[in-house]
């Protein structure tokens, strides 16, 4: 097996919403190194745009999960024990935050908005890895995902920048306390990727166009590249990084 061979490694991946997705493409990608995968999607309206990608992959779980709903974040992980027995890679790749309050200023925010933000982007992940650390084998990964906007301001970005950086404080003190069981907890940091879920911030063909002018490599990220940085950090070739924030943006988080 190589440094970069996912052979014999179980997979969950959460958050696809269809084939342009961040997490399709992390799927797709630790599936073509082998791992076997765990999918699932939100909602009945979700399903027939996720079902065809978790057959094309041949995924022996495919179930639904909605993250405000602990009774479905339960029946997940039971359906990975039974089927399973354990599991070697979680891939955590949602995020929300309500129309009003992504649209509005950080300081107008609403603490029903907030709140509702934090716990689908950042508690979810919490809970995920709560219920799969029993499960976690030595050698294990968490990934999850975040933006430059954790770091700097980004113009439109706005309640979900607090949020991010709230996520990646979580990555870190999510590593110190697995470690020692030999999980390494990372987070991913795309560049401005169209998806479904950023089609929601305000002028962010704007923002691609912009940062493609502004990055070093004069390029967008893919969810292609997303994926093989997933399978490094997933991979025995990561398995002495953690607590760590890559930037897979063609350099754009370098740049003044």
């Amino acid at each position: 097996m190589t440094s970069f061979s996912l052979a014999g490694k179980r997979a969950l991946v959460v958050g696809i919403a269809n084939d342009q997705s961040i997490a399709w493409g992390i799927a797709h990608a630790l599936h073509d190194a082998g791992a076997e995968l765990a999918i699932t999607y939100l909602n009945d309206k979700a399903k027939p745009h996720v079902e065809p990608l978790a057959t094309a992959v041949g995924a022996p779980i495919f179930t639904k999960l909605d993250v405000s709903r602990p009774d479905e974040e339960q029946a997940l992980f039971e359906e990975i024990a039974r089927v399973w027995g354990s599991l070697d890679i979680l891939v955590h790749s949602i995020a929300f935050a309500p129309k009003g309050d992504l649209h509005g200023r950080v300081v107008d925010a609403s603490a029903e908005g907030f709140s509702l933000a934090m716990d689908v982007s950042v508690h979810s992940f919490i809970r995920l890895v709560h219920l799969a650390e029993p499960l976690l084998q030595p050698g294990g990964a968490c990934l999850t995902m975040s933006f430059y906007g954790a770091e700097k301001v980004v113009s439109n970005y706005s309640i979900m920048g607090p949020v991010k950086a709230a996520l990646e404080a979580t990555t870190r003190q999510l590593a110190a306390e697995l470690g020692p069981s030999g999980v390494t907890v990372n987070a991913l940091s795309p560049g401005t990727i169209a998806t479904r879920a950023s089609s929601g911030i305000a002028n962010f063909k704007q923002m691609m166009d912009d940062a493609a002018e502004r990055t070093p490599l004069k390029r967008l990220a893919t969810i292609d590249d997303v994926g093989a940085g997933a399978v490094f950090l997933a991979s025995p070739a990561g398995r002495n990084i953690t607590g760590t924030t890559l930037h897979i943006d063609a350099g754009f988080h370098v740049m003044a």
